[in-house]
């Protein structure tokens, strides 16, 4: 090869290099972009895991105003019977039944509410700490004891599936809830 074409060829590659080193820059650039966002996602869903105060109230109260209609319904079935029978015997004692147990249903469900949200809160905790060992590749046990969060609650998520619990969420008809186990 002659020095023409020896000088040519190594300004191609010198030029080629340069757009290599360029493009390398970029990703560079734009991995470490990319990367402080997910960080700050990570870091936010650790410092304000699980539901908002609006999105707890609302379940809650959607969910005890769904439970208040059924035993309003129940009541009112009852108050159309003695109506229809022209008999009210019994109809008290029905009436005081039903408030005793929208009020003991009422009590449970706002326990399983809380724990629904500290589940949630749970949840969140350990998306983030797994996001953060993710991105950094260290080992999300350290990662939590580094932040200070207990141990217990990194292994939240196995205790949960392991237990019957209450889930909570929208699907497409609104508000579901229920057990699984």
């Amino acid at each position: 090869m002659g020095r023409g074409a020896q000088a040519q060829t190594q300004s191609m590659i010198d030029q080629q290099l340069a757009q290599q080193n360029a493009m390398n820059q970029q990703l560079y650039s734009s991995g470490q972009g990319l990367g402080s966002q997910a960080t700050l996602g990570y870091q936010n869903l650790i410092a304000n895991p699980g539901y908002t105060d609006a999105e707890k109230s609302s379940i809650t109260n959607l969910s005890q105003s769904a439970l208040g209609s059924a035993f309003n319904a129940l009541a009112q079935n009852a108050s159309n019977r003695a109506a229809h029978t022209r008999n009210s015997a019994g109809y008290g004692e029905l009436i005081d039944s039903l408030a005793r147990t929208q009020g003991q249903q009422q009590a449970n469900l706002a326990q399983q509410n809380q724990i629904a949200f500290g589940n949630a809160a749970r949840s969140g905790t350990l998306s983030g700490l797994s996001g953060l060992s993710g991105l950094y590749g260290t080992n999300s046990s350290l990662l939590g004891r580094a932040l200070g969060v207990p141990a217990s609650l990194l292994d939240a998520r196995v205790r949960n599936s392991q237990s019957n619990h209450f889930q909570m969420g929208f699907g497409p008809t609104g508000l579901t809830f229920g057990y699984s186990g």
